[in-house]
């Protein structure tokens, strides 16, 4: 039971809004010493989940890549795609947007999409620009809550969507965790009763798109426009 005391860790740093990579990195530390293991074992696991996962560096590649996309315009260019729809909403562009990141998420493609590589260059300014189309030119405020809703959109799309792929991460710990409590469960079951789950995020997150849709938000004289 003291190899909880990782679990606890990670409660307390993130209530406290310590730094995530500081708070995760204790907590494999207190665990692994709760385990029984000296503090260079410890190092060395550390080390062999960093050789063994080196595959993970690749994804820097994609930072000068969108880099350059962005100098070159390309959130100009989603701004004014989105600006020639006048059907498009904030709610509606991120439904969607929701709605295919469920689904890559559930059949294991979760790097497609995230928040460096698609969120920041293409979602937020196609959302942004979909807001300003039906209130006018918003506040720095409104276009922070804008924002703010794309990039939980695909927290809340990926974090549930993921668990319905069988070979997930998050689904072979929970089997093995439970193996080792006696309760064996097969990686088939466990993404399976995530589908629910994973249904029901959607249609609630949905909905609170949609009711952003309703608001009215202010524009940068003050007043929202009819």
């Amino acid at each position: 039971m003291l190899t909880l005391l990782g679990v606890a860790v990670v409660i307390v740093g993130f209530a406290l809004r310590f730094n995530p990579l500081l708070v995760v990195v204790a907590s494999a530390l207190v665990t692994g010493l709760a385990a029984g293991m000296a503090p260079e074992e410890v190092l060395a696991a550390f080390g062999k989940a960093f050789n063994d996962s080196r595959y993970v560096s690749v994804a820097w590649l994609v930072l000068p890549a969108i880099g350059v996309l962005e100098r070159a315009g390309l959130q100009e260019r989603a701004r004014a795609l989105i600006g020639s729809i006048r059907a498009v909403t904030v709610g509606r562009l991120l439904l969607i947007y929701m709605l295919l990141r469920q689904l890559t998420a559930a059949i294991g493609l979760i790097s497609i999409a995230g928040h460096a590589q698609t969120v920041k260059p293409l979602v937020a300014p196609m959302a942004e620009a979909a807001a300003e189309l039906k209130h006018g030119d918003i506040t720095d405020e409104e276009r922070d809550k804008v924002r703010a809703l794309t990039a939980a959109t695909d927290n809340i799309a990926l974090f549930f969507g993921e668990d319905v792929f069988l070979a997930i991460g998050s689904i072979l710990l929970m089997v093995g965790f439970l193996e080792t409590s006696g309760i064996v469960v097969q990686p088939l079951e466990m993404s399976l009763w995530a589908i629910p789950t994973a249904i029901a995020a959607f249609f609630v997150h949905g909905a609170r798109l949609l009711l952003f849709d309703s608001k009215r938000l202010k524009t940068k004289d003050g007043v929202a426009p009819k």
